[in-house]
């Protein structure tokens, strides 16, 4: 094999396979660079030539990543990323930028959120548009991979931990994730419900009737999996989509739901409602914002991010900032 002379490599081909690398499709890199499908495939060409090793494979209506393209990935985009970075500082400014984000939550995290988000916003940067998705899934990677949202946020801790281990095993991550703020889940009822006036016991609460907030639909949630890991079960009587829809309705029933504890006083209805502990161990509650990393938007996504890390801290101080 030839050795690489480093001299006359056209960095250009490194943009359009980190591009490559980043969309899994020639077609879609050539959307993002502004280019043909054609020029796209003889960067990859010239790229593999000089290289001297295969690059990508074909798969289905895309490509798949070679070992070698795998392992030459991450010190390819991490550089273009500290060049970009060093010819062009600041380059999104929220004062002058004119853009929409795109942002996937469930209300109780929009409750949180967007009040504080809106303000900074209305203060610092005039000319963004923020728009709101429901939530409708705890693993958000195909609607971030779709470009259907631009973050998601909320608790995501199957997705978290698979990105994690492929990270750890040296598999490519093309999703960064941080940390919002911690959450509290409690059990919610109406004022005068039969449970109200005692403490809640696990057997009180398996016997009772309960609301689920799902927002797959699935009548199965986190806290029917730590009943399940005690042997217990509970009966799921009706499934909604948001927090605020099972406030209403328990707050006329005699039905339980689980809703966060922040997410209560912001209901409206706080003062017909009773909040009572889980009666078992649930795993803590991570509100994680996640995205995809796309080189030139990244900047904007970084001020996206303390944006909304900002206003967490409006409902949390307590808690330190990520």
């Amino acid at each position: 094999m030839t050795p690489l002379n480093f001299c006359t490599l056209d960095l250009n081909l490194l943009r359009v396979f980190d591009e490559v690398m980043a969309e899994r499709s020639l077609t879609r890199a050539a959307h993002k660079l502004s280019i043909t499908q054609p020029a796209v495939s003889n960067a990859m060409r010239r790229l593999r030539e000089v290289l001297g090793d295969e690059l990508l494979v074909r798969s289905g209506q895309g490509v798949e990543p070679t070992p070698r393209a795998l392992a030459l990935w991450p010190p390819v985009r991490e550089a273009l990323a500290h060049l970009q970075e060093s010819l062009a500082p600041g380059l999104f400014d929220p004062a002058t930028a004119e853009s929409t984000f795109v942002l996937a939550m469930a209300d109780a995290t929009a409750a949180t959120l967007v009040p504080a988000l809106v303000e900074i916003i209305e203060r610092e940067a005039p000319g963004i548009a923020i728009r709101v998705l429901p939530l409708t899934t705890r693993d958000p990677r195909r609607l971030l991979d779709e470009e259907a949202a631009d973050m998601a946020v909320g608790y995501f801790p199957a997705a978290l931990a698979d990105l994690t281990a492929r990270a750890q095993s040296g598999g490519v991550v093309a999703f960064e994730s941080r940390r919002l703020y911690d959450g509290e889940y409690v059990c919610v009822m109406r004022q005068g419900h039969p449970l109200a006036d005692a403490p809640l016991t696990l057997d009180a609460y398996c016997q009772a009737r309960h609301m689920l907030v799902s927002f797959s639909g699935r009548p199965f949630g986190f806290i029917d999996e730590a009943l399940a890991s005690l042997g217990r079960e509970r009966k799921v009587v009706i499934t909604v989509n948001q927090f605020f829809t099972a406030g209403r309705v328990v707050s006329g029933s005699d039905l339980l739901t689980v809703l966060p504890r922040h997410f209560v006083p912001v209901t409206g209805i706080a003062d017909k409602l009773v909040q009572r502990a889980l009666p078992l161990d649930v795993p803590p509650v991570h509100v994680d914002a996640l995205w995809r990393r796309r080189g030139p938007q990244q900047a904007a996504m970084t001020w996206l991010l303390h944006a909304l890390a900002r206003s967490a801290r409006r409902t949390f101080p307590e808690q330190e900032s990520p």
